[in-house]
């Protein structure tokens, strides 16, 4: 009989989660049964013995899969098996990868792979929110060096109040949806969106989510103990030569340190600069030394470029391009670039390029939603593109990565929020990124915005986003906050984090800390700081188009809504949908209907005014009820020797008698001139209550003709 170890956790809510690990996968390096209410996720750890050869980097894989047997259901499509990752699973995979790779030591270079599987799920509990926790305690349980442990946590603000890890049902109510990733001591990843919130209401949430982590980090300790996994594998990745170390620093630092601080605007200019300072260094080597000296040439010049980048920032305040820490790069944008689209624009900042379109759609556009635990249709639609050219990088571009899904997801988060519930159209924004030197995806919010507004989208308010970074070096107390980071400032920098929102408040955050020890008092002057960017990026745009366009753009589709009660569902749609078929084939018009809260919901949607106003009077027709003494255009259907049968409203026919055609007496329906296929006027007169049947009139429309008056009578003569 297997006896596993438990360990259990509470919730400020009193809700529990067990970690148990000794039962399963025992083979992996590390294995742990995470489980809270029915949703259980198994995540293993396995690392290489030893590193690649000439591998200088932490090759961290992060995997998180969602079985459809988790939830009682069968996956889609033909062969009806789990395929590639959904977005989602991808966006978790980002979350849990960004909080567990920093936290390898730096010389530790073994493959690691971290699997985390949802094998049981209940649809209450949201199980993205414990993948963290998941693969950190197996991280915990083996001997795989890691200086952690983590945990991630969901914090939702629900009627004001802040709740860790929050049901599906509850986030609905939230106007705060964050992640939050830490350790015991330190907060290491963020990412959100929220409802125009304020700063500080950012950072409290912050302090809540990093409260309920300390508990999770602390019981992951106690399971580490009582597995006997605290003292981790020896290995050596990394072989140094301190001589060599000490002899690149001395001919380099200065040489770069210059660079550093020369205030060169021009990436390219600068990377050659840096460059030609370790090809110099390297000119003085046989080509037989650079064969073993090379790739520690490079890793050793790299640590001189990041410290001469650092102490110039922190010693003199001038950054690579020669900019203030809280100055923003120009900016200029336009709109209406491209005359396709349905709307476009251009958003440069600094040596960030972002050219995004909009395309308006009806519902048939929708993006259908099929995840394990998640159904639904998606109506605004953002997807972000990171050619290879816009970094000056000669290499093929492939299919879309995990970080084009992330970063496209984050600008999506930023926007969604001001695009009106009851707006008709289906939006989809593309941003494609044609030069990235500095955030790529805050220059999406930017253009994204621009975009909808040339394109007449309602948005409620303009959206602007900045990136922040931070230097801080170890044991110092001097750091400094950078507004608008360029790429070298975001790679060799502590501090990644972006912010968007409105002149109101912030919609979304994404941050990824490198650091240890970052107080919330450096949190709080980094969000400052990024509100007076993001606010004077937000007057650039405004510079451009204040507003979005009264009209849309002359080949944008025009879209009419309607509602109409739900028994007239079936009369609209017809048997097999002939009906809603004619009128789509009759008036050009595209016609979608939908129950939603106990009413039909039409969209109608077409290239021109007369095919929507046409399909709308057809679908009233059908939905009229008849009312006597009303006038009705109608189209004869059949002629019978007694009358005509007329439909006087889509699928009601009345009976107009050879008597109510003319004043005149008719012989044959003929002699009035009309045949089947003429559109007439006739009145309803009256309604068989035991049939239903309708009685129409023609002749009371026509003017009737006056009696001929008779002759007048003679008097006789009076008999005498």
């Amino acid at each position: 009989m297997i006896n596993p170890i438990v360990k259990t956790i509470e919730l400020p809510d009193g809700r529990t989660i067990t970690l148990e690990t000794g039962k399963l996968a025992k083979q992996a390096d590390g294995s742990v049964m995470l489980r809270m209410g029915n949703t259980m996720l198994l995540a293993t750890v396995c690392a290489a013995k030893d590193a690649v050869p000439g591998t200088d980097f932490m090759p961290l894989q992060v995997e998180y899969k969602e079985k459809f047997s988790a939830f009682g259901r069968f996956p889609g499509g033909f062969t009806k098996r789990e395929g590639r990752a959904s977005d989602y699973e991808i966006l978790t995979c980002r979350l849990v990868d960004r909080a567990l790779r920093p936290l390898f030591p730096d010389n530790y270079h073994a493959e690691v792979y971290v699997n985390i599987i949802l094998y049981s799920a209940d649809g209450i509990d949201i199980p993205d929110a414990l993948a963290g926790l998941a693969a950190s305690a197996a991280l915990a349980v083996s001997d795989i060096p890691f200086n952690g442990p983590i945990s991630e946590v969901r914090v939702a603000r629900i009627d004001g109040q802040f709740v860790i890890n929050p049901t599906f049902d509850q986030l609905e109510k939230a106007d705060m949806d964050l992640m939050v990733g830490a350790t015991y001591e330190n907060i290491m990843m963020v990412e959100g969106e929220m409802n125009e919130v304020s700063e500080l209401d950012l950072l409290n949430a912050m302090k809540a989510a990093h409260e309920a982590i300390k508990v999770q980090c602390k019981a992951q300790m106690e399971l580490a103990e009582e597995v006997g996994s605290t003292v981790k594998r020896e290995y050596c990745h990394e072989v140094n030569d301190e001589e060599l170390r000490k002899a690149v620093r001395e001919a380099c630092y200065d040489k770069a340190y210059a660079i550093a601080a020369s205030g060169n605007n021009n990436k390219h200019q600068r990377m050659d600069a840096f460059d030609a300072i370790r090809e110099e260094f390297k000119a003085q080597f046989s080509e037989e030394e650079l064969a073993e000296k090379a790739a520690l040439i490079d890793r050793y010049y790299h640590d001189v470029e990041k410290e001469a980048m650092r102490r110039s920032i922190l010693d003199e305040g001038k950054r690579l391009d020669g900019r203030k820490t809280n100055e923003i790069r120009p900016i200029w944008s336009e709109v209406s670039y491209l005359p396709g689209p349905h709307g476009s624009a251009i958003f440069t900042r600094g040596e960030t390029q972002s050219l995004s379109t909009v395309t308006l759609g009806t519902k048939l556009d929708e993006k259908i939603i099929d995840d394990v635990l998640e159904h639904g249709k998606e109506r605004f639609l953002l997807h972000y593109n990171f050619p290879p050219f816009s970094t000056g990088e000669a290499k093929a571009q492939r299919g879309v990565g995990r970080r084009e899904i992330g970063h496209g997801h984050l600008a999506w988060r930023a926007l969604k929020g001001q695009i009106p519930a009851d707006y008709p159209y289906v939006v989809r924004v593309v941003s494609d990124i044609l030069e990235s030197n500095g955030s790529s995806s805050m220059a999406t919010v930017c253009a994204g915005t621009l975009a909808l507004m040339d394109a007449g989208v309602k948005i409620k308010k303009p959206v602007s986003g900045i990136a922040m970074g931070l230097i801080k070096n170890a044991g110092e107390e001097k750091y400094a906050v950078l507004s608008d980071i360029l790429g070298d400032e975001d790679h060799l920098g502590d501090m990644d984090f972006k912010v968007t929102g409105t002149k109101d408040g912030i919609t979304a955050t994404q941050m990824d800390i490198k650091v240890d020890g970052l107080s919330y008092e450096i949190l709080e002057r980094a969000l400052n700081q990024a509100k007076e960017g993001r606010l004077h990026i937000l007057g650039k745009i405004m510079e451009t188009i204040q507003e979005p366009r009264e009209e849309l753009k002359p080949h944008a589709p025009r879209i009419e809504m309607m509602t109409i009660p739900k028994e007239f569902i079936g009369a609209i749609i017809g048997p097999g949908g002939k009906i809603i078929q004619g009128m789509q084939e009759e008036t050009g018009a595209t016609i979608t209907i939908e129950e939603v809260d106990n009413i039909g919901r039409i969209e109608i949607s077409g290239t021109n005014k007369k095919s929507i106003d046409d399909a709308m009077r057809l679908i009233k027709g059908i939905v009229a009820v008849p009312e006597v003494g009303e006038v009705y255009k109608g189209k004869v259907r059949s002629i019978m020797p007694y009358g005509a049968f007329v439909e006087f409203l889509p699928g009601k026919d009345g009976l107009l008698h050879i008597s109510e055609i003319d004043w005149k007496r008719l012989e044959t329906v003929e002699e009035a001139g009309i045949k089947e296929g003429d559109e007439i006027e006739v009145k309803l007169l009256d309604v068989d209550p035991k049939t239903g049947k309708f009685k129409l009139s023609r002749k009371v429309l026509l003017p009737r003709p006056e009696r001929q008056e008779r002759p007048e009578r003679q008097e006789r003569p009076e008999k005498k």
